[in-house]
């Protein structure tokens, strides 16, 4: 949770939005990627995941923090 503190002061909730979209999107191309058979290491897929999941925590973090002023 202090990692995500951390995140929400260093960037604004604009820029933690885009980023979870782009990692949302990097997730989707490696799951095509996982069906289609061509993704060598499957573990990127929980990696990515748990980036998503670190990425919404902070964003979460930093609207709330944002509310709070």
């Amino acid at each position: 949770m202090a990692k995500a503190k951390e995140a929400a002061a260093v960037k604004t909730v604009e820029e933690l939005q885009t980023e979870v979209v782009t990692l949302q999107t990097e997730y989707r191309e490696t799951q095509r990627s996982h069906r289609m058979g061509e993704l060598v290491n499957p573990h990127a897929l929980t990696v990515q995941r748990k980036a998503i999941a670190r990425a919404l925590t902070a964003l979460n973090a930093a609207q709330r923090s944002q509310e709070e002023k």
